[in-house]
């Protein structure tokens, strides 16, 4: 479970004018920055996940599914540079945490924090009459449960890591009867946790009926992993912000008051906080980990006041200030599962050069903080279709029939003309071709 190898951390994240550059171009110089070898430069190419190792890593295996993978430039988070890989298959996400990542970036970059990395294991136990009576008892038993536990996983222990504590949740009513959940609190290092916390909760189940006189029917990991939490801070001046239509000040305030829509309204805030995951869900997929879990865990920790509402906050401070945080919930690895099988997930992670789990969540965090910067700084001004359509007319004119060289030219035809329509791109293809 030992971190990934140790990487140089002399990498300047501000590549300029690697959006003009040929995808291989773009490689080379990102492949420069980071030392990746030639086969984890190969990594990226289209066919590097051997249908044999993809037959290994899930069932009924019929073939791959590849989406563009992109590295977001320009973070400095605590201090540090790192180039991000990012897999998405939507226009203007990685352009705009790029953007925003230098604008922060002249400000001193990412600030960011996280708690350990501690997993809950779930058991839960029905058929009780006395559920308080039976919580004093279990945790009456914590050493014996806890040690239990920690016999499962000698390599686990070993790294500093497994089983701190013991909680037991209490429900007088549900509509099966009353009903205990014991929870394990694990510290899990540089895992993701769930099969370390499976195997713990079905080997404490027994000593759990036993203490309970109940019948233990659910051993399972939580995806709301509230203890494991990361944090990201941003603090922007309004210089940095001016833009030729609309002062800093002015997209500041903007974007204070666009957040301040989701805060307090759940419909707004589902797509604010979908704005938040389009910067986090491409870090975890591209590291190979497990992005339906990162989004359960987010959107219970947006509704744990009993109202769904936004992850972030954005407000001004004495100095006028443009100051964003974001702090979530963060489960991620870079051990077990595909963050070790995929080869472009591991390259990826070569990449960023993490050296621990927390701080692969303290990266994503921040990427996803530049992504709701973004959006809300669009929002704010001009609108969120006027960028996000440039990019997308790649895609429309690929739609039309495009190829090549012709792809650009009539995505930049589109753009100009603030019309991208399929039907408009096959015109401007046909004048093009005649």
């Amino acid at each position: 479970m030992a971190g990934v190898e140790e990487q140089p951390r002399n990498i300047n994240s501000r590549l300029e004018n690697l959006r003009n550059l040929a995808p291989a171009e773009r490689m080379g110089r990102v492949a420069k920055a980071t030392s990746l070898g030639a086969a984890e430069r190969a990594a990226f190419n289209a066919g590097a996940l051997p249908i044999a190792l993809a037959n290994g890593m899930i069932e009924n295996v019929i073939g791959t599914f590849e989406l563009p993978i992109g590295i977001a430039t320009n973070f400095t988070v605590n201090g540090r540079d790192y180039l991000v890989p990012m897999a998405i298959e939507e226009p203007s996400v990685v352009a705009a945490a790029s953007y925003m990542a230098r604008i922060v970036r002249k400000c001193g970059g990412f600030q960011t924090s996280s708690s350990a990395p501690m997993m809950r294991a779930q058991v839960q136990v029905l058929g009780v009459t006395d559920v308080y009576g039976a919580r004093a008892r279990v945790l009456k038993e914590r050493t014996a449960i806890i040690a239990a536990a920690n016999s499962r996983d000698k390599v686990l222990i070993s790294l500093g890591g497994g089983c701190r504590d013991v909680e037991v949740h209490v429900f007088e009513h549900t509509p099966v009867g009353p009903m205990l959940a014991v929870h394990l609190i694990v510290d899990v290092r540089d895992a993701m946790g769930a099969n370390t916390v499976n195997t713990m909760a079905e080997t404490v189940a027994p000593i759990i009926e036993k203490i309970t006189g109940g019948t233990v029917r659910l051993r399972i990991l939580s995806n709301y992993a509230d203890l494991r939490i990361a944090r990201a801070m941003v603090s922007v001046t309004s210089d940095a912000l001016q833009t030729d239509e609309y002062s800093g000040q002015r997209v500041a305030q903007g974007i204070v008051e666009a957040c301040a829509f989701a805060i307090v309204d759940p419909y707004r805030a589902a797509t604010h906080n979908k704005g938040i995951m389009n910067g986090i869900d491409p870090v975890v997929v591209a590291t190979g980990n497990d992005w339906r879990a990162i989004e359960a865990g987010a959107h219970v920790w947006a509704a744990r006041s009993g109202r769904y509402t936004s992850l972030s906050n954005w407000e001004l401070d004495g100095n006028g200030n443009l100051v964003g945080t974001l702090e979530m919930p963060m489960a991620l690895g870079l051990v077990g599962g595909a963050t070790k099988t995929h080869p472009a997930a591991r390259a990826a992670l070569k990449i960023l050069g993490v050296q621990s789990a927390q701080e692969l969540a303290e990266v994503t965090v921040a990427v996803g903080l530049a992504q709701n910067m973004g959006a809300l700084r669009a929002l704010a001004t001009e609108g969120i279709q006027k960028g996000h359509m440039a990019l997308h007319a790649r895609n429309i004119a690929i739609v039309a029939g495009a190829a090549g060289d012709e792809i650009e030219k009539v995505a930049a035809a589109l753009a100009a003309d603030h019309d991208v329509r399929v039907d408009r791109a096959k015109d401007v293809l046909e004048k093009l071709r005649s």
